[in-house]
């Protein structure tokens, strides 16, 4: 998809008499977007399951201070939102795993963009609190 946001340089697009509001087309499914991933958990969440499914108890484990209730909460969001699956095992003791949908695993690439992002600020914001 190719769209100016006036960013590709940092400079803005607009030269003072134009209107600067985005696409409402565009910014309606940004929105949608990041409501969809907006949650304090819900990027963790989705990281922690890019390696397939895991169970419950595991999940909670690899994302360190998370609440069981606040796990529950944001997987049953993004179940909602056809970014997570849940399969139940009719087993003794029940067995819960949850999964990457096909769509979630479409982040992929926007996950690799954010570590490589991180890896530069980090390493900026390093040299910069050497230099002090």
């Amino acid at each position: 998809m190719d769209f100016e946001t006036g960013m590709e340089n940092l400079t803005s697009v607009c030269d003072g008499d134009c209107d600067c509001s985005p696409d409402a087309a565009l910014f309606a499914d940004f929105k949608r977007a990041i409501h969809a991933l907006g949650g304090k958990w819900k990027l963790e969440i989705l990281f922690a399951l890019m390696n397939g499914a895991v169970r419950f108890g595991a999940l909670r484990r690899s994302i360190g201070g998370i609440t069981q209730h606040m796990l529950t909460t944001q997987l049953r969001e993004l179940e909602q939102d056809g970014l997570v699956s849940r399969t139940v095992f009719a087993e003794k003791p029940l067995r819960v795993e949850y999964e990457l949908t096909d769509a979630a695993y479409g982040l992929l690439p926007a996950f690799k963009e954010i570590l490589s992002w991180s890896r530069l600020y980090g390493d900026a914001r390093l040299a910069a609190s050497q230099q002090a």
